[in-house]
């Protein structure tokens, strides 16, 4: 038996009743924490380029942007949402398996819902739990180091689980959307070393392509069976046969991955933040300011230095400084955080940033493990001699760290203000009202029909 067989038994066995409350208030969280990102990237200019090209893809109004209100088929919706998601580098992230599991699978699963219509807050928790289940669970099976663009290949997985379940396809169909969208799947590491906007628009595609998969298997159309674990299967095509699924498939319904992820609290890379997190905590302990600083070292595991210890350049795109660790570790320091228009044009080609991330070394720490994130050691050298250090095992936002309630709810009410088009601040309260209370929505297009204007 493939182990996809074990995914697909889990996400149909699976109800609202079986989660935890833990993993009901996770859910919750990242449900508003996604849609609040989301419409934050609808003001980046690579969403309305998207929507443009994806607007002339075929007629139809079944679903909606978030933050602009235009209309659009259900499968450019999800691949116009899930990119506006990704966009900003702001959304959540399992560490373990380096996956952004909520973009690719919220932009198809609310796509294909608002198309269906009827879909109750009920059903979107559990479709959410089990698609995280898979994604993240995709990625903590992989051993090697991430080959591929693993947000986008595992996430087309889990947004086949989240979709595939409120389909309500039976077990064989399901299994066979999984195998319909192995043909999908597509994402190139290529694009985030280049800091191309075909990163976001790579988790675009994986959600477009769920999305279509779940319905071909609807009607009856069969895919391969040996989705992972075939000769040509997922792990041996894009994890290099370096996996190890079974403790995985055995802490199923047991461990809840939704409850695992961790909650961005600044718009870039994921593996720029336990720098700025160590950065801010030593300015506060220590009061030093910016022009005090003679020199930052980040000893940080391979993964981090390879994805984000690329150097500062003169004229960065935003792509290109979001997961630019010396101009992020910059930021930090000068503004006293990071925040999405740290990332404009004009504090893009700030001369005392780049002055600043000229003294921020990244270096490796020797770490054996390919897909850690943690532990990290900052040194921070000052022009008066002293030196602080500061070791990081855990990073805010994540699990161990969690954002209080009060700072996601500011993240995501700043988000709002930073959409493409103004929104009412009682639409934002709206929808913090609505996912606050979700098991009692009757249908979810309610969630979406906030987010535009």
């Amino acid at each position: 038996m493939d182990a996809i067989e074990r995914f697909a038994e889990h996400v149909i066995r699976t109800g609202p009743a079986d989660l935890p409350p833990m993993s009901v208030a996770a859910v919750k969280t990242f449900v508003l924490d996604s849609l609040g990102v989301g419409v934050a990237g609808s003001g980046e200019p690579g969403a309305a380029r998207a929507a443009a090209a994806a607007a002339g893809w075929g007629e139809g109004r079944a679903a909606a942007v978030w933050g602009s209100g235009l209309r659009l088929p259900a499968p450019s919706a999800a691949l116009v949402n899930a990119y506006q998601v990704h966009a900003l580098e702001f959304d959540c992230v399992h560490e373990g398996a380096v996956v952004h599991p909520m973009a690719t699978l919220l932009g198809a699963a609310l796509a294909w819902a608002e198309r269906r219509g009827g879909v109750s807050g009920r059903d979107l928790l559990a479709a959410v739990a089990v698609g995280v289940d898979v994604a993240a669970g995709v990625g903590v099976a992989a051993r090697g180091a991430m080959r591929f663009f693993r947000p986008a290949t595992a996430g087309a997985l889990g947004a086949v689980a989240a979709t595939g379940k409120l389909a309500g396809l039976d077990a064989p169909a399901l299994v066979s959307a999984f195998g319909i969208v192995s043909g999908h799947l597509s994402g190139t590491l290529q694009a985030h070393v280049e800091a191309s906007p075909l990163l976001g628009l790579q988790i675009g595609f994986n959600a477009r392509g769920a999305l279509t998969a779940v319905d071909l298997a609807a009607q009856g159309i069969a895919g391969p069976r040996e989705v992972l674990e075939g000769r040509y299967g997922y792990f041996r095509l894009f994890e290099g046969d370096a996996y190890d699924v079974g403790p995985v498939l055995a802490d199923l319904g047991r461990v809840w991955r939704v409850a695992e992820l961790s909650h961005k609290p600044f718009p870039s890379g994921r593996l720029t933040h336990g720098v700025v997190d160590g950065l801010l905590g030593l300015r506060a302990r220590h009061g030093f300011a910016a022009a005090d600083v003679a020199g930052v070292t980040a000893r940080v595991p391979p993964l981090v230095r390879r994805l984000v210890g690329r150097p500062a350049v003169a004229a960065p795109g935003a792509g290109y400084a979001r997961l630019c660790l010396p101009f992020v570790a910059a930021t930090a320091l000068l503004r006293g955080g990071v925040d999405v228009p740290d990332f404009r044009d004009d504090r893009l080609a700030a001369p005392e940033t780049h002055a600043l991330a000229a003294r921020v070394a990244v270096e490796p720490d020797g770490n054996p493990d390919e897909n850690a994130i943690v532990p990290q050691a900052i040194e921070v050298a000052l022009r008066d001699g002293r030196r602080h250090e500061a070791r990081l095992d855990q990073v805010l936002g994540s699990p161990g760290r969690p954002l209080t309630r009060e700072a996601h709810l500011a993240k995501f009410r700043r988000c709002w203000g930073y959409g493409a088009q103004p929104l009412p601040e009682a639409g934002a309260e709206r929808l913090i009202a609505l996912v606050d209370r979700l098991e009692d929505v009757a249908d979810v297009r309610d969630l979406v029909a906030a987010t535009v204007p």
